[in-house]
């Protein structure tokens, strides 16, 4: 489990096709000595295994199904991605549970500046809009967030200065598009009534 928070950003040094699946080796700040293999790392807001490492960077393993179905197949050697370790016992949690595994990929569809944060709109595939609320949380690229608005399948999210800079959202463009997952509890209550 995840809390949509953060902690790094990799990058994507290498990429091996030759196994069947695909391979990535991505370099992080974060203190692999501490990080067991077998652990997992929410990469872009998808839950991933690391099987090797270094001092500075892990190997994870993607199959065709999960490069399908998120945007991990449009990674390129020195692609930013979102980072987070999964939660242990005790820790805080902050943002919102999140699973690491993706229901889709929302598109950007417009991007504005409101004061000094930023508002963008994303759609999502129509089956999704029943999941997505006023005020719920959806993670978007693994980062946990507020949803401001909902109209149809687009809904509205606002971006205050401090995420647009320690996460990747500073770096999108118009038509992009990001992991998705919807909150779970939207999805257990959907499920309940019917």
């Amino acid at each position: 489990m995840f809390t949509g928070i953060i902690t790094d950003i990799g990058t994507i040094i290498n990429i091996d096709e030759t196994l069947g699946d695909r391979r990535f080796i991505i370099q992080t700040s974060f203190d692999m000595d501490h990080i067991p293999l077998g652990a997992s790392i929410a990469c872009s807001g998808c839950c991933l295994t690391v099987i090797a490492k270094t001092a500075n960077s892990f190997s994870v393993d993607v199959s065709a199904e999960s490069l399908s179905k998120t945007n991990l197949g449009k990674w390129a050697q020195g692609t930013k991605i979102n980072l987070e370790k999964s939660l242990k016992m005790g820790d805080e949690l902050g943002g919102h549970m999140v699973s690491g595994h993706v229901d889709g990929l929302a598109t950007l569809e417009k991007i504005s500046r409101e004061g000094d944060s930023h508002r963008l709109v994303f759609s999502v595939p129509k089956e999704f809009a029943k999941f997505i609320a006023p005020k719920g949380s959806i993670a978007l690229d693994g980062i946990s967030l507020t949803v401001n608005e909902v109209e149809g399948n687009t809904f509205g999210v606002n971006i205050i200065p401090h995420t647009w800079q320690v996460t990747t959202m500073g770096n999108l463009e118009t038509g992009d598009h990001l992991n998705f997952e919807i909150d779970t509890i939207a999805r257990y209550v959907a499920r309940m009534i019917g």
